[in-house]
C-alpha cells in the first residue's frame, strides 16, 4: 500500500505527457490542410509524393537506429490494410480541400470522434459509454449547423465525412497493433504499402508522365515539410501515444486540428476562408466536446490518488 500513491502520481504523469505530445501532434497537423492548400498538385499526386517521402524518411531513421523490420506475414497483411485505409484517408481529405477549402474540411473531420465510438460498439461490442454518446450527439449538432451555413460545400463535406471514417477505423486499427508491434514498424510498414496501393491506382490511370514528376519548388518545400514533420514524425509519435490515451480520446483531440487550422487559415488565405457565422458556433460546438473529454478522462486518475 505504501508504493500505491508513487504509482498513481507515475501513472498520472504519464497521462499527462502522453496527451500533452498528443495536442502537439495534432498542432503540426494543424498546418497539413494549409500545406494541402498551398501544394497546387492534384490529390492522389499530392498523396503518393506524400506517403513515399515519408517512407523513406522514417526508413532512415529506422537504419539509423538499426532496428530490426521483421514481422510476421499476418503482420503485413494488417499493415497492409492499414496502409491502403490511411493512403484513401488522405486522398479523400486533400480532395475535400481542394474542391471545398481549409475550414470546411476540417470542421467536418471533427466527426472522427462520433465514428470510432460507433465502429468501436461495432466491432468490439463495447458497452456504451453514456458521455461519449453525448459528445458524439454534440458533434453531429455542430456539424448540421456547418452543414446549414455553408450549403454550397456539399461535395466537399461529403468528401471530408468519407476522410473522417476512414480516419477513425484507422486509429482503432492501430489501437490493436500498437500493443504488439513498436510504433515505429508500424509506421514505416503502414506508409510503405500506402505508397504501393496508391502507385497501383496512378498506373492503371497511366498517370506516370514526364509531366508527374514536374514540380514547382514550392511545391517541393512544401512537400519535404509535409512528409518530414506533419507525416513522419507525427505519424510515429501519434501511434506511439496510441499505448496510453484511447482511440476514441485520440479522434476527439484530434477535433482541435480544426481550430489551428482554421485559424492558420485565416491568416494565410484571409477572405477565402471567412465563413458564415453558423459555421464557428457549429465548430465551436464540436471543440467543447474535447474540453469536457479530457477533463473527463482526467479526473478519475486525480481522484483514484486521493481515494487512496
Amino acid at each position: 500500500m505504501g508504493y500505491w500513491p508513487f504509482i498513481c502520481i507515475s501513472m498520472q504523469n504519464s497521462y499527462i505527457k502522453n496527451y500533452l505530445h498528443l495536442h502537439f501532434i495534432v498542432f503540426i497537423w494543424g498546418f497539413t490542410a494549409v500545406l494541402g492548400a498551398l501544394i497546387t498538385i492534384n490529390a492522389i499526386p499530392l498523396v503518393w509524393y506524400r506517403v513515399l517521402l515519408a517512407s523513406l524518411f522514417i526508413l532512415l531513421f529506422i537504419l539509423i537506429r538499426k532496428s530490426s523490420l521483421k514481422v510476421s506475414l499476418r503482420s503485413l497483411m494488417k499493415f497492409l490494410f492499414g496502409g491502403a485505409v490511411i493512403g484513401l484517408h488522405w486522398i479523400t481529405f486533400f480532395y475535400a480541400i481542394k474542391v471545398s477549402n481549409v475550414s470546411i474540411t476540417l470542421a467536418t473531420m471533427s466527426t472522427g470522434a462520433l465514428f470510432t465510438t460507433l465502429l468501436q460498439l461495432l466491432i468490439f461490442k463495447e458497452k456504451i459509454v453514456k458521455y461519449e454518446l453525448i459528445f458524439g450527439l454534440l458533434a453531429i449538432v455542430g456539424l448540421f449547423m456547418i452543414f446549414n451555413a455553408e450549403t454550397g460545400f456539399t461535395v466537399g463535406i461529403i468528401y471530408a465525412l468519407i476522410s473522417s471514417f476512414l480516419s477513425a477505423s484507422f486509429a482503432i486499427l492501430n489501437a490493436e497493433m500498437v500493443k504488439t508491434h513498436e510504433p515505429i514498424t508500424i509506421s514505416f510498414y503502414e506508409l510503405f504499402f500506402a505508397t504501393l496501393v496508391i502507385t497501383i491506382i496512378l498506373l492503371f490511370n497511366n498517370a506516370f508522365t514526364a509531366d508527374f514528376f514536374k514540380l514547382e519548388m514550392s511545391d517541393w518545400f512544401y512537400l519535404i515539410i509535409l512528409s518530414s514533420i506533419c507525416t513522419a514524425y507525427a505519424f510515429v509519435a501519434s501511434t506511439k501515444v496510441l499505448k496510453s490515451v484511447s482511440a476514441f480520446t485520440m479522434m476527439l483531440t484530434i477535433n482541435l486540428e480544426p481550430v489551428y487550422g482554421i485559424l492558420l487559415a485565416l491568416l494565410i488565405f484571409r477572405s477565402n476562408e471567412v465563413m458564415d457565422i453558423n459555421f464557428y458556433i457549429g465548430a465551436i460546438l464540436i471543440l467543447v466536446t474535447v474540453i469536457l473529454n479530457g477533463l473527463i478522462k482526467y479526473r478519475p486518475t486525480i481522484f483514484q490518488f486521493k481515494s487512496k
